[in-house]
């Protein structure tokens, strides 16, 4: 997570959290000259519409203060959804036995993507299963991750 990123997340959860909401991660992406701020949110019961435009007004209202991000951005809040993304150890223990998709900042036995079973978290590392190959991934180096939806 970006010194930014970590930033907004600081403004941010406890805005959620009073919400009665849970804070589940933010990306904080700039695509190509537009800058977009996703805030995703979850609660036990479901994410509903009026959730999203809750915390929308009022991260926005907080962003608009101390605003952090210095150019335009569009605000996105959405729940994590089906194919939801991890973004840390404690989600990643809430999905083991999933299929993941895994995206490394830094090549990991020669390769950067890796898709497969979520077999366990040991101490700060992500253990994924491909298919009879276990990769043990340092959690430090995920870029990316997200859950593999089943239908």
């Amino acid at each position: 997570m970006s010194v930014k990123e970590s930033k907004l997340k600081t403004l941010l959860a406890d805005i959620i959290t009073s919400l009665g909401l849970e804070f589940w991660g933010l990306e904080l992406k700039q695509q190509g000259k537009d800058t977009v701020l996703r805030i995703y949110i979850e609660n036990k019961d479901g994410v509903s519409v009026d959730d999203c435009a809750n915390v929308s007004r009022q991260a926005s209202s907080v962003l608009d203060v101390e605003d952090p991000i210095a150019s335009e951005y569009t605000l996105e809040v959405s729940s994590p959804g089906m194919d939801r993304p991890l973004f840390t150890l404690d989600q990643f223990k809430q999905h083991v036995g999933e299929n993941v998709t895994v995206k490394l900042r830094v090549a990991f036995d020669g390769r950067r993507k890796f898709s497969g079973r979520l077999n366990a978290i040991e101490d700060d590392d992500i253990v994924v299963q491909i298919d009879a190959e276990e990769y043990l991934l340092p959690f430090d180096t995920v870029d990316k991750a997200n859950v593999v939806p089943k239908f």
